[in-house]
């Protein structure tokens, strides 16, 4: 039995912590699967992943091989089999779609060529320029539910509920990518004639005339008012297309579903990963959210999966993976846990020129910050590379195989096509198995949060499809694209991080928004703000709430309508808003109780003129124009800053203070680039701490104002993390470890082995069994229940320790 609770993934009524990696079956002999699978067990991972490829399956439409009778790699059932027969887990990804750099994305060729008018039309009537296809055209969902007949017959046997190991099975895969990436959306006829019956429910007659000029009941005035829209109604169709595409992905993945359940994959968790990430960075991640969201939230039984494509985690993009952790989970459901269906892995050589090399640190480092963020399932792609075999029936692209990447595939990948371990595999082994050694803990654990959320708002990523002549457009994108990411992430959500705040993250557009449970938020801000959105934040400063607001006090609504009910709340005028430009060199006098800072340059001031409940706090230096300021609203307060700052660490947490908002878990390293933040379930704790930074750093550790290790400092390993235990009580085998400056490896009946991380480390346990004693560390009893080991061993030359008991 598997079921979605508290946030954990329950298997037969245990939380469970799943470590996956991706082998694709398809791209290797059959007779190599045992060894990809015996290094993915070295790896400590308890679970498999793969695509299951329709393109492979049925190149040919009706001749359906998915027992190896055409090629011995394609015997789908005995794959799964074999690691049911190695005890993991095995999660199944169908499609219908799978890109991985499959041809045609993973589709069979034959399905576009037999029903040409499933592929997608573009603004204007231009051809698509990705290989995608309507999703909910009736010819590609009855040729996707024969699909789902011949490869659920395989899955359904083997599901955990039926005896076998397959815990989860992914709905199609990062929909909507490609027409986001494309500018592109599906403007099939068939589709204008569905967003058109969508209209007509979601707005009452006039109004609808009101916002689109022309005739809707009219096929032809209806493909040409919205393939090519006029700047008149140019706002309100990106605003409601976006609505509408959530709705129609939201409507297609639950026909996925009832497809797979006709055909007896049910009582499963159904998963839709979301896309996003590009250029090693999350600014755009949150784009695959806001399309995706209404789909794995529908209904039970769904979850998400983040594809991290980051590269090293570093002192630029670390704040990124965190922020989208947050924004996921923000827009879930109470149950749904975080997971990452696809978790880049590797070496980072995706074009075997030996650029873009990854650090050891990177799977390390991400693993341990998305493990203490609450993800349950962590999918390492791609685990191990392979072959791209020929088709049988060349289609005279170039190469003739199933996919674009050429004969090898999957180079970069901890594992290489032919077997041989890379680099990055010992390192990203030894985190998956620092987890897997407490999984069961981990599993159960949720982070500290300290008292404050940073904003999401769906809409401000409802950007994907722009009509590339509206002017009007391009207005409202670019001013939200400013705003709501590298401002804001790359200022106040790394000078929160570095400022050792646990912070959470809220959707301010959907859900309650309450200062007794969300005490201060940080809002990032643009000119343009939906008018409920704007009301509700007013709300909640008048019933208390405190907000830090950086960016720009919004004056218009998401269609350009002018609008301003969040500024009048906070008493304020809007006045301008000035960009630097040649010869322009504005800079920032820091006034009220942010004085006493040095000036600084900046880019843009929005100014305002103030009410009597509202204090300067930023001015623009020559003209003395007030672009920041401290207002009282009701109960509450809001401190804004409409302009662009640098990383002041100190004035972002002095002011959360001032809002309400204490770090909880501290540190005393001046140098920074440390990422801080621990998980817990009652008393039991995992403090975790990553040194983002290429040297060593010594460092004392505060919790609640409780110095932590009994005060003594700690060193922090250059580019090393740790994941320290407190009050961890294990049942095998009897021992509480109160505190430790090392991390578990491993845990049996009799032993405990570390992995020791200081030139001597210190683990106190609270036990009623006897340590035997070992000459690689000192025994000290300190109370009738308590004993101290000191290693003799010094981390740096051996990190390895094994405590033994009587």
């Amino acid at each position: 039995m598997i079921e979605i609770k508290n946030k954990q993934i329950l298997i037969d009524g245990s939380p469970v912590l799943i470590m996956c990696g991706e082998i694709h079956y398809y791209r290797l002999e059959r007779k190599d699967w045992q060894d990809r699978i015996n290094k993915l067990k070295d790896a400590g991972c308890n679970a498999v992943a793969t695509y299951i490829p329709w393109l492979c399956h049925e190149p040919v439409e009706g001749q359906m091989d998915l027992d190896g009778r055409t090629r011995p790699e394609l015997d789908l059932g005995a794959f799964i089999d074999l690691c049911a027969e190695n005890d993991l887990y095995f999660f199944a990804r169908p499609g219908p779609f799978i890109m991985a750099e499959m041809k045609n994305e993973g589709i069979p060729h034959w399905v576009s060529k037999k029903h040409p008018e499933v592929v997608p039309v573009g603004w204007d009537g231009n051809a698509a320029t990705t290989p995608t296809l309507d999703y909910l055209a009736p010819n590609f969902l009855k040729e996707t539910k024969k699909w789902y007949e011949a490869v659920m017959a395989v899955i359904a046997p083997r599901l955990h509920t039926n005896g076998g190991n397959i815990i989860g099975v992914q709905l199609d895969n990062e929909i909507g990518m490609l027409s986001w990436v494309s500018n592109c959306p599906d403007l099939t006829e068939q589709l204008l004639e569905d967003f058109s019956r969508w209209l007509k429910e979601n707005y009452e007659e006039a109004e609808l005339k009101e916002r689109y000029p022309f005739n809707l009941h009219d096929a032809s005035e209806r493909i040409t008012g919205i393939r090519s829209p006029k700047e008149e109604y140019a706002a309100e169709l990106m605003r409601d297309l976006g609505h509408y595409m959530r709705d129609r992905f939201a409507r297609y993945v639950a026909i996925l579903r009832n497809y797979a359940e006709e055909f007896d994959v049910k009582d499963v968790p159904f998963i839709v990963n979301i896309h996003g990430t590009g250029g090693g960075r999350g600014l755009t991640y949150p784009i695959g959210i806001s399309q995706l969201y209404e789909s794995y939230t529908q209904s039970e039984g769904y979850l998400s999966g983040s594809d991290i494509y980051f590269g090293d985690l570093d002192m630029e993009s670390f704040q990124d993976l965190y922020l989208i952790n947050g924004f996921m989970d923000a827009v879930h459901n109470p149950d749904q846990p975080l997971t990452s269906v696809e978790f880049n892995c590797g070496d980072g050589n995706f074009g075997e020129t030996y650029g873009g090399r990854y650090d050891v640190s990177a799977a390390d480092f991400k693993t341990r910050m998305c493990v203490a963020q609450g993800n349950r399932l962590i999918n390492y792609y791609l685990f191990t590379g392979g072959y791209n075999y020929k088709m049988d029936e060349a289609a005279g692209d170039g190469n003739g195989r199933i996919a674009s990447t050429g004969e090898r595939h999957g180079f970069a990948a901890p594992v290489n096509p032919e077997g041989k371990l890379n680099y990055t595999f010992p390192r990203m082994a030894r985190s998956i198995k620092t987890m897997m050694a407490v999984g069961d803990k981990l599993a159960a654990m949720d982070e500290d949060r300290d008292a404050v959320a940073f904003a999401f708002i769906p809409d401000y990523y409802m950007t994907e499809y722009r009509y590339p002549e509206s002017m009007k457009m391009r207005e409202i994108v670019d001013n939200i694209t400013m705003h709501r990411g590298a401002g804001a992430w790359e200022i106040v959500a790394r000078a929160m991080l570095l400022g050792s705040y646990r912070f959470s993250s809220v959707d301010v557009q959907n859900k309650v928004l309450d200062p007794e449970v969300t005490k201060a938020l940080v809002l990032p801000s643009a000119r343009y703000m939906d008018r409920e959105v704007q009301l509700k934040l007013v709300e909640y400063l008048q019933r208390g709430g405190g907000i830090l607001l950086y960016g720009e006090v919004p004056t218009f609504d998401m269609e350009g309508k002018p609008f301003t009910a969040l500024a009048d709340a906070l008493g304020v005028k809007p006045l301008a808003v000035t960009f630097n430009e040649h010869g322009r060199f504005m800079s920032l006098t820091a006034d009220g109780w942010a004085a006493n800072r040095h000036e600084i340059r900046t880019y843009f001031t929005q100014t305002f003129e103030l009410g009597s409940s509202a204090e300067a706090i930023m001015r623009v230096t020559e003209s003395d124009d007030v672009c920041g300021f401290d207002a009282k609203v009701g109960k509450g307060r809001a401190i804004v800053l409409a302009t662009a700052y640098r990383c002041d660490i100190d004035l972002f947490k002095t002011a959360l203070e001032r809002l309400g908002a204490v770090a909880g878990l501290t540190h005393d390293c001046g140098y920074h680039g440390i990422f801080s933040t621990s998980v817990s379930n009652g008393d039991e704790r995992f403090i975790h701490l990553l040194n983002l930074d290429g040297f060593e750093k010594e460092i004392q550790v505060r919790l609640d104002g409780e110095v932590f290790l009994e005060g003594r400092t700690f060193t922090l390993q250059s580019k090393d993390g740790v994941m320290l235990p407190m009050n961890v009580s294990l049942e095998r085998p009897g021992v509480k470890i109160v505190y430790s400056t090392a991390e578990i490896m491993e845990v049996s009946a009799d032993s405990i082995a570390f992995r020791l991380t200081q030139s001597s480390d210190s683990i106190l346990l609270e036990t009623n069994r006897g340590v035997l004693e070992n000459a690689n560390y000192h025994v000290k009893e300190v109370d009738s229940s308590k004993v101290l080991i000191t290693s003799k061993k010094h981390g740096k030359i051996d990190d390895h320790l094994v405590v033994k008991f009587n």
